[in-house]
C-alpha cells in the first residue's frame, strides 16, 4: 500500500459537488431532522484572478480588462436577499471571502459588501472574517482599507518561497513579494494564514523543508501546507509535471508535520496548522457539518431546517451568474441530502480532524440515530484506522495516512 494520501481537498469555500439527489424518495427515507440547526456561515466568492494557475481548478477565471465590481457587488446583494428566507434570524458566525483572488477587489468594494451583509445578516459581534489573498496583489494602503472595513483574518496563498518552483506553478509573484506580503498582512490584521504546496514538480526533501522553515519564520500563526495533485480539467491534468513520487512526497508530508510541530503548531485537520487558539473558524465549520450559504459565481451552500438539509450551487459563469441574479434566479442547482447518503457526507468532513469528534455530534448534525454508524465505527477501528476512544471518534495515524481509504468505508 502506497505511504501517500491524495487530500479530499475542501478550500475557500467551495464544497465537493452536490451528491446526485433522488427526487422521488419518499418521506421515510429522508433525515429524521435536526433538533436545532447547527452554526451557519458565509461564503463569498469572488471569481476573478489575474492569471489561471495550471493546478487550479477552483471556479476562476482570468480578468479581461476592468472588472465592473458595482454590478458584480449589486447581484452579491440581490442573491444574499434572495437567499434570506431559508436562514432568517440565524447568526452568522464567520465570513469567508475567497477565490479567485478577492484582493483585487477594491477597499470601497470591500467596505460596500461587508456593511451589506451587517445589514441584512445577523453577524456575530465576534465574527471571524476572512479574506484571501495572493502576492502579486498586495498593497499596503488595500491591506489597511480591508481591515478598515472589518476583514480581520488574512488568507495569503504563497504557495513557495522558490523562484523556480513559483515559475513552475504559473505564480505571478516571486518569493520576495511573498514575504512583503506577509508582512504587510502582519501590521494589518491580528491573524494571518498562509499557504504552502509541497510536491510540487521536480521538488526535493530540502527544498520542501525550505519552503516550512521560511513560513514558520515569517511569525504567521496559520499555515495550510496543501499536497500538490493534477486535477481534471487543469493544465497540470492534460500536461503532467515530473512530480515526486509517492514515497518522497509521504516524506515530505511528514517532514511537514515534524517541523511545524517542532515550532508551537498543533495539527488540527488534514491540511491546516495552527498556533494555540488560531484555529480557523470558518473552516472548522465545514468539518463539523455546519451550515454555509455561499453567494456568487459557483459558490456552494449547505443548508438545513429542522427536517431536510440540502445543498446548492450558484451558476459557474460570472456572466450567467450576473444574469441569472437579475432574473431571480441565480441557483443552478438544488438537492436534497437523502438519508443514505447523510452518514458518508459528514464523515467525509469530520474525520479529516485529527483530535476527531464527539459521537454525539453525528446524530446533532445529521438527525440519524449513532447506530447507522456503529458497525462501520467498529470495523474500521479493528482495522486500525480509528483509535479505540469510546465516544470519541478519531482518525489513527494510519487514518490520517490512508485516509480516503478510511473515509471511502462510510461512503
Amino acid at each position: 500500500m502506497s505511504k501517500r494520501i491524495i487530500p479530499l481537498v475542501v478550500q475557500n469555500g467551495v464544497s465537493p459537488a452536490p451528491s446526485d439527489g433522488n427526487a422521488g424518495e419518499s418521506a421515510g427515507e429522508r433525515s429524521s431532522g435536526l433538533s436545532a440547526p447547527p452554526p451557519l456561515s458565509l461564503y463569498v466568492h469572488w471569481p476573478w484572478c489575474v492569471k489561471k494557475c495550471p493546478y487550479c481548478d477552483f471556479n476562476s477565471h482570468e480578468a479581461k480588462g476592468e472588472i465592473d465590481e458595482a454590478a458584480y457587488l449589486s447581484a452579491l446583494i440581490a442573491d444574499m436577499e434572495m437567499a434570506l428566507p431559508a436562514i432568517w434570524g440565524r447568526p452568522i458566525t464567520s465570513v469567508f471571502i475567497g477565490g479567485g483572488t478577492p484582493s483585487l477587489m477594491s477597499g470601497e468594494t470591500c467596505d460596500a459588501l461587508l456593511a451589506a451583509i451587517r445589514m441584512r445578516l445577523s453577524l456575530q459581534p465576534d465574527a471571524e472574517v476572512t479574506m484571501e489573498a495572493n502576492p502579486g496583489t498586495a498593497e499596503a494602503a488595500k491591506f489597511a482599507t480591508f481591515r478598515a472595513a472589518g476583514v480581520n483574518r488574512l488568507s495569503i496563498g504563497v504557495q513557495s518561497f522558490a523562484d523556480e518552483k513559483l515559475k513552475s506553478l504559473g505564480r505571478i509573484h516571486d518569493s520576495d513579494e511573498a514575504r512583503r506580503a506577509i508582512e504587510m498582512g502582519l501590521k494589518n490584521f491580528e491573524r494571518v494564514n498562509i499557504d504552502l504546496m509541497y510536491a510540487l514538480p521536480q521538488q526535493t526533501l530540502a527544498q520542501a523543508q525550505h519552503d516550512i522553515d521560511t513560513g514558520i519564520s515569517m511569525g504567521v500563526s496559520h499555515l495550510s501546507a496543501y499536497h500538490l495533485t493534477l486535477e481534471p480539467n487543469t493544465a497540470f491534468h492534460h500536461s503532467p509535471p515530473p512530480l515526486p513520487d509517492d514515497d518522497l512526497a509521504a516524506d515530505m508530508q511528514d517532514m511537514v508535520e515534524a517541523q511545524l510541530a517542532t515550532a508551537g503548531f498543533e495539527h488540527y485537520e488534514t491540511s491546516a496548522f495552527a498556533k494555540l487558539g488560531q484555529r480557523c473558524r470558518h473552516n472548522l465549520n465545514y468539518w463539523t457539518f455546519g451550515d454555509y450559504l455561499g453567494i456568487g459565481a459557483g459558490a456552494h451552500s449547505k443548508l438545513s431546517n429542522h427536517e431536510t438539509q440540502w445543498r446548492e450551487a450558484r451558476h459557474r459563469s460570472p456572466r450567467a451568474y450576473l444574469e441569472q441574479v437579475a432574473n431571480a434566479n441565480p441557483k443552478s442547482t438544488h438537492q436534497e441530502i437523502s438519508r443514505a447518503d447523510l452518514p458518508g457526507e459528514f464523515m467525509m468532513n469530520a474525520l479529516r480532524l485529527n483530535d476527531g469528534f464527539n459521537a454525539s455530534l453525528f446524530a446533532e448534525r445529521t438527525g440519524l440515530s449513532l447506530s447507522t454508524i456503529e458497525q462501520l465505527v467498529l470495523t474500521t477501528r479493528r482495522q486500525g484506522l480509528l483509535d479505540d476512544c469510546g465516544t470519541l471518534i478519531r482518525p489513527s495515524r494510519d487514518g490520517r495516512r490512508f485516509l480516503n481509504q478510511l473515509i471511502g468505508a462510510f461512503l
